[in-house]
């Protein structure tokens, strides 16, 4: 296959070299695994997903450990959603007006010394509820910087024309790190507690010193002032484009009430008696579905009737966690979460190609940290909800309760989010 370098002439004529890899036309696009950048930020998506999930398995099996509680189990995921939403204003600005690889890195090293505390708060025999709750805030104010910038990172790496594909590759390569860090984190906790809080802060620590180290095809604009209109101008941008608006919505209401993943502990310990490696691979189902559905679409990326398959697909997500409500055993179990994970892969392709693509660079940060903020407010306050209505109707009800709502609001969404139901591509409709 052919490679070149994209010459532009700007209005003096004058030869304006894009670095960027391209294609000649007619030809497959490259070879992301072979653009070095991009290699680097698979990297640090996998190192930086592995972290993650191995922590949450942790954090969530040890709460469950200290107090039996899934109201507990739901609280994690809310002090984790307090600095999201605290700060998502700030971290879209930031994200747009500095280096996206030096965010990215602070906010990784934040990830890190929080569970460097749990590992030595673990080792010495002080590890409580409380300290696991507070170091959960931490890893949340660390990830509400480092999602914007290192989402957002993706476009100034590849070319638009292998975007779609590299934000379906991306995905597959961190979803496969989803898989094994939950089986890793079970295991771990089983075999060293402490030990699984040390290698997540050896991973988020190597992410982030190899983000430094990507080479990026844009320079950080001036700094402009921190004040409202530049702060609020990523919600404007997205309540304006009605399809974006839909996009980021129908996401957070349908992982808000149908997530179940909280409550995955209690599936383990007292209904399926597995143990915390039981946990691991409960956790790791999802992402098992979500990698085979994202190499499917990096092979197979979508191109015409993004807006019908978005919806289908979360009804699908909901359906997944119906059948996890109702699972006879374990097995079945695995096999609903799987539905879980690759129905909601799709809905997640879609609608961060339709933000990618839609946003101009220079907003694009401040874009993402509200779809960052939504995305990671569904998922935590969802956690909670499911905590909270285990502890006052019971696992099974709340589980069954949350599929069916989604659903719900599957129906409801097709009327109010017209626009996104009728969309047939990612980009807008030229007029």
């Amino acid at each position: 296959m052919a490679l070149i370098h994209a010459v532009r002439r700007d209005n003096d004529g004058r030869a304006d070299y894009d670095m960027r890899t391209m294609t000649v036309a007619g030809e497959p696009p490259i070879r992301l695994l072979r653009h070095r950048a991009f290699t680097r930020f698979l990297y640090v998506r996998v190192a930086a997903s592995v972290a993650l999930q191995v922590q949450v398995v942790a954090v969530g099996w040890q709460m469950y450990e200290l107090t039996g509680s899934p109201f507990y189990l739901g609280l994690i995921g809310l002090v984790q959603f307090v600095p999201v939403v605290s700060f998502f204003l700030l971290t879209g600005h930031v994200a747009d007006h500095y280096d996206r690889r030096y965010v990215t890195f602070i906010g990784e090293l934040i990830e890190a010394l929080a569970v460097a505390v749990l590992a030595a708060a673990t080792a010495s025999g002080r590890l409580t509820p409380n300290l696991l709750l507070a170091m959960a805030f931490v890893v949340g104010t660390g990830r509400a910087f480092e999602q914007p910038s290192l989402q957002s990172v993706l476009p100034n790496i590849v070319p638009g024309n292998v975007l779609p594909n590299a934000i379906a590759a991306s995905n597959s390569v961190a979803q496969a790190a989803v898989v094994a860090g939950p089986a890793i984190g079970g295991v771990l906790v089983g075999f060293n507690p402490t030990l699984v809080f040390a290698v997540c802060a050896v991973l988020w620590l190597s992410a982030g010193i190899v983000m430094l180290g990507i080479a990026v095809a844009r320079t950080p604009p001036s700094r402009a002032p921190v004040n409202l209109k530049t702060m609020f101008s990523g919600v404007a941008f997205i309540a304006r484009h009605k399809i974006l608006l839909g996009a980021v919505l129908l996401d957070l209401f349908a992982v808000l009430f149908g997530n179940a993943t909280a409550l995955l502990p209690i599936f383990a310990r007292d209904i399926f008696l597995t143990g915390p490696l039981g946990f691991g691979l409960l956790r790791a189902a999802p992402a098992a579905g979500a990698i085979m559905m994202s190499l499917t679409l990096t092979r197979w990326p979508l191109s015409a009737g993004v807006g019908r398959i978005m919806f289908a697909a979360v009804t699908l997500f909901g359906a997944g966690t119906i059948l996890l409500a109702i699972a006879p055993g374990f097995v079945f179990a695995l096999v609903a979460l799987i539905v879980v994970g690759a129905s909601d892969t799709i809905s997640v392709v879609i609608r961060q190609t339709m933000v990618q693509i839609r946003t101009p660079d220079a907003m694009r940060g401040r874009v993402y940290a509200v779809n960052s903020m939504i995305t990671i407010t569904s998922n935590q306050l969802g956690d909670f909800r499911a905590g909270s209505a285990a502890a006052l109707f019971g696992t099974i009800p709340s589980v069954l309760i949350g599929g069916l709502t989604t659903i719900a609001v599957v129906l409801i969404s097709t009327k109010i989010f017209r626009e996104l139901y009728d969309a047939d591509t990612y980009e807008p409709v030229r007029s």
